[in-house]
């Protein structure tokens, strides 16, 4: 039996927390200034957070590499079985000829790269997150930029960048619901919190990605339909999530946000771009392709992510997830037994969902695909192979970065660091969103982030006396803003786009947008904690 202690070292929160941060820094260091590979810098950042919790928070050798083996164990069907199949996914889409359709597609909405941005990553990107989160909407509009003309580097940050202001909602509100779990705060008023916090920053995105693609001139050409994008969306999610469903307001966000741009090119159309516009930035021009496709074709080409689509809102339906939890499998990992300080235990039950999981619903997706699009069993099984090799370097990453989030939660170091940031007292709302940000930052997942740090936030605000559902809900928005430094999410990019082993890279180009998203976050957080806008919750 291990006990949990949050402040090991001379019964100091603040002196703890040094170490307990000494495991994200070093990743953080050795991934934007060092430009050390990302599986190198997981690696060393994983042996570092094993020693500190045996050697600072005093967790057995043997017990901290258990966890650390749950951890990577637990990361082959959360993430990792969902990037590869959605990678193959994309790769038969390549084999076959239709992404070439798809591609050119987006043409015939308009020839403006920037526009065709907006619209997949940003409003195709959101769709995907809001039925299947987890990497998905990164690996898959990653590689449409790609496709569609745009340097890989670039596409990952844009990708990566649009995947923000969804994500709390994603998985059809799945972090919302752990939220509540843990809280035990009413489901819908989380989601009404989050509502009047994410929609917000949704605004801000478009013209993010705009700047990113094309600086001053980018927001001086295209702002309109940036902001067109960002506030059909933001409001869409609002009002979803404030009067209509919270699990559906990503999906109505989405799809209202593609609508509004679509019926505003109608009218408006941007500035014609020079053709050598943007360089070696992009090196399609998507204005000079003829399109000559046919409405088959097209429908084909949009087929995958229609399926993808129609498995994932199918499988909400209670009678089907019925039918999948017969292969849901629940035992207590062995060789783990923990509690908190409090004495609480702490869950170590691994779950095996091998039908519900999101990955085998999007393997299921990609035979369908195969079947749709006429790539024959040997050819999809050479594609599967493929995908498997190109995903060589970002597997041992995503396997290391699991291990190292497991260690630190377990050994009790996720727990110094949220529990220190708690006592700053009323300025706590401003920090708060920043907790969350951590915990999506170490784990990739908005949902881990919630099911961690969730009952801290509410015990942070009786303490401090402020509104329990704002800090809870705080910690699901700020959360939003770590998924694009997550070394998870970095893996996905890297490797949806060809350019494994350059995550340093992306990290660098990111981190900046992340914390000045973040620190926008945190001012309204605080703001509406006080009468300036409390009147929005």
């Amino acid at each position: 039996m291990f006990q949990q202690i949050y402040d090991p070292v001379n019964g100091s929160l603040f002196a703890s927390a040094l170490f307990a941060m000494l495991p994200l820094l070093s990743m953080f260091v050795m991934l934007g200034w060092l430009k050390i590979s990302p599986h190198v810098s997981a690696l060393v950042s994983l042996a570092i957070c094993v020693l500190v919790a045996a050697f600072v928070y005093h967790m057995p050798m043997g017990v901290a590499l258990n966890v650390g083996a749950y951890g990577a164990v637990f990361s082959v069907l959360t993430v990792l079985w969902i990037i590869v199949n959605a990678i193959w996914l994309y790769n038969l889409t390549v084999k076959s000829g239709h992404f070439a359709v798809l591609r050119d597609s987006f043409a015939l909405i308009s020839d403006d790269p920037r526009i065709q941005a907006i619209l997949i990553a940003f409003s195709f990107g959101a769709l995907i997150e809001a039925l299947a989160g987890a990497g998905t909407p990164v690996a898959i509009a990653g590689a449409m930029l790609v496709a569609i003309g745009l340097h890989p580097l670039k596409a990952a940050v844009i990708a990566l960048v649009a995947d923000t202001a969804p994500v709390a909602f994603g998985a059809l509100s799945v972090p919302i619901t752990t939220l509540a779990q843990v809280t035990g705060i009413p489901f819908e008023e989380l989601g009404h919190h989050v509502g009047h916090q994410t929609p917000v920053i949704a605004a801000l995105v478009p013209l993010v990605l705009v700047w990113i693609m094309d600086g001053k001139r980018g927001l001086r050409q295209t702002w309109v339909a940036a902001v067109t994008a960002g506030l059909a969306f933001g409001i869409a999610q609002w009002a979803s999530a404030r009067f209509f469903s919270v699990v559906l307001a990503d999906v109505v966000g989405a799809l209202a946000s593609a609508a509004a741009m679509v019926v505003l090119l109608k009218f408006w159309q941007p500035e014609k771009l020079p053709a050598d516009a943007f360089q070696n930035d992009v090196t399609r021009k998507a204005e000079n392709v003829a399109i000559t496709h046919s409405r088959k074709q097209l429908m084909l080409a949009y087929a995958p992510y229609a399926l993808i689509i129609a498995i994932f809102t199918i499988v909400q339906f209670g009678f089907v997830q019925k039918w999948l939890a017969a292969g849901t499998f629940k035992f207590a990992w062995p060789g783990l037994a923990i509690t908190a300080q409090d004495g609480k235990a702490v869950g170590t039950m691994f779950t095996l969902n091998t039908l519900s999981a999101a990955g085998s619903l999007l393997l299921v997706a990609g035979v369908i695909t195969a079947m749709m699009l006429r790539v024959s069993a040997a050819q999809a099984a050479e594609t599967y192979g493929k995908t498997l090799v190109q995903m060589r370097w970002a597997v041992p990453t995503v396997l290391c970065v699991m291990a190292l989030a497991f260690v630190m939660n377990y050994s009790g170091q996720t727990g110094t660091l949220g529990r220190w940031l708690a006592g700053t007292g009323s300025a706590f709302a401003f920090l708060s969103p920043v907790i969350g940000w951590i915990g999506v930052a170490v784990t990739g997942s908005d949902n881990s982030a919630n099911a961690l740090f969730g009952a801290l936030q509410v015990a942070a605000a009786h303490e401090t006396g402020l509104s329990p559902a704002l800090l809870a809900a705080a910690n699901a928005s700020g959360g939003v803003l770590g998924k694009m430094i997550s070394p998870q999410s970095l893996a996905v990019g890297a490797a949806a786009v060809g350019i494994i082993g350059q995550e340093g890279l992306i990290f660098r180009k990111v981190v900046g947008w992340s914390l000045i998203l973040l620190l926008a976050m945190a001012v309204l957080v605080y703001l509406q904690s006080t009468p300036v806008l409390s009147w929005m919750l």
